[in-house]
């Protein structure tokens, strides 16, 4: 691996700033307006964010799985609260029951995690999310995410109708970031994310003035302590919320597989079990403070590819400077006026190539018309729950309401089941009798 001029380490540190700030930025305003917390209340809870964010970055790349993959709020977590939110008067539930359930389950599942290290039983995790379980997962991950971002670069005025000017523009910035990394030279593919950003930041200045967001108030704090609700036992929300805890390490088995895939070396197990830590204390220090969950970044491979820049030493840079803009409100109020709708089409093309992490996982193995109920049935299961109105499923009892409107929970564990009580190479050798 060759080492990076000064210049080339301050771009792609100036890089993973704007990637890390903006798959983070977006995480706590849309949660806090989701629990209809006040706008100041909001402003701390960013704060939080991006300090603690940077911080977690910096230390899973130091002491923790050591690659440059970023830690951040997991699109698990942070899909599945979004969809309680949404789901609560359906449930019948107000807004702080919801929220303390979810600061429940995630204060257990972060103890479950450090008991289970202290044990030294976290090595048991990768014999229940198996090489086809995690490529479920990935599918899934990729599918609730992309929707997400697709969305979010739509701009959508009040009453509910597409704002075509501006939709536009953001769907022009992702042709320019997609186009950049296709047919641009290496340079301009390895930076085609924050030329992106930038160009479209000031492109949006330019054309819409009048809709560029105002720079974000400083909090007065850097933490507030059980925002959304104080912990209680509302079991259908805690039950959800730490089996979805508990599935979100399988980010970090994901993504440490395929970073080392990318640096072409097999990683230790020490380095799953430290990183798996980390995102055990992580998800206790979220529920205190109002945080989703963290996890080890499954698109950062996306951009790791798409980009080509392979060093943790840039990475490092960007965390630090990410936690600096927390420190700093003006720095971090500066950077927010980012157009949200800018940030989800450069974020879109990104997350594209975690379709092909997804595509890669699947490598050398074939599948025929029995062993494709492996991939297809959780995947197609998961993805068509996604799009179901959660109100449907009210005349289920009210624990497993939660559970049951999750598409990407729902489909991960259909894929488990599969995977224990199916023997496949049983069933592919039965095939191939009969077809003989």
């Amino acid at each position: 691996m060759r080492s990076l001029s000064t210049a080339e380490t301050a771009f792609s540190a100036v890089q993973w700033l704007f990637f890390i700030f903006a798959n983070t930025v977006v995480v706590p305003i849309s949660v806090g307006m989701a629990f209809e917390l006040p706008s100041h209340e909001i402003a701390v809870i960013l704060r939080s964010s991006l300090i603690f964010t940077g911080i977690a970055c910096m230390l899973q790349g130091l002491i923790g799985h050591k690659y440059p993959l970023m830690e951040g709020h997991s699109g698990v977590m942070w899909g599945g609260v979004l969809n309680l939110c949404a789901a609560a008067p359906a449930l019948g539930m107000s807004l702080p029951s919801v929220g303390g359930g979810i600061a429940t389950g995630m204060l257990l599942a972060g103890a479950a995690v450090i008991v289970l290290w202290a044990l030294g039983l976290l090595t048991l995790i990768p014999k229940i999310f198996t090489p086809m379980v995690m490529s479920v997962y990935l599918f899934l991950l990729t599918f609730q995410l992309i929707l997400i971002f697709f969305r979010g670069m739509l701009s959508i005025s009040e009453e509910g109708e597409l704002i075509l000017p501006a939709s536009l523009f953001s769907i022009s910035v992702a042709v320019l970031v997609s186009l950049l990394k296709m047919k641009g030279t290496p340079l301009l593919s390895n930076f085609s994310i924050l030329i992106g950003m930038v160009a479209g930041w000031i492109g949006y200045l330019l054309l819409f003035p009048s809709d560029t967001p105002a720079s974000a108030a400083a909090g007065s704090s850097f933490f507030i302590l059980f925002p959304f609700g104080a912990p209680n036992l509302n079991t259908g929300i805690i039950f959800i919320t730490f089996l979805a805890s508990l599935i979100n390490l399988s980010n970090t088995l994901a993504s440490v597989e395929a970073a080392a895939q990318l640096y072409d070396e097999k990683p230790g197990g020490k380095r799953y079990t430290r990183s798996y830590l980390l995102s055990g204390i992580y998800s206790i220090v979220g529920a205190l403070s109002g945080l989703v969950s963290y996890a080890p970044f499954a698109s950062s491979i996306g951009f790791l590819e798409s980009t080509r820049i392979l060093q943790i030493r840039p990475f490092l840079i960007g965390g630090a400077l990410m936690s600096l803009l927390g420190i700093v409100p003006f720095l971090g109020g500066v950077l927010a006026t980012l157009p949200v709708t800018v940030g989800n089409a450069v974020l879109f093309t990104a997350y594209l190539q975690l379709f092909g992490t997804s595509l890669k996982s699947l490598r050398g193995t074939v599948f025929d018309s029995v062993t494709i109920y492996r991939i297809a049935a959780p995947v197609l299961i998961g993805v068509s729950i996604m799009n179901m109105d959660p109100a449907l499923f009210t005349s289920l009892p009210i624990f497993v309401q939660p559970i049951v409107s999750n598409g990407f929970i729902v489909g991960v564990l259909v894929s488990i089941l599969l995977e224990k009580l199916v023997n496949w190479e049983v069933e592919e050798g039965r095939k191939q009798r009969k077809s003989a």
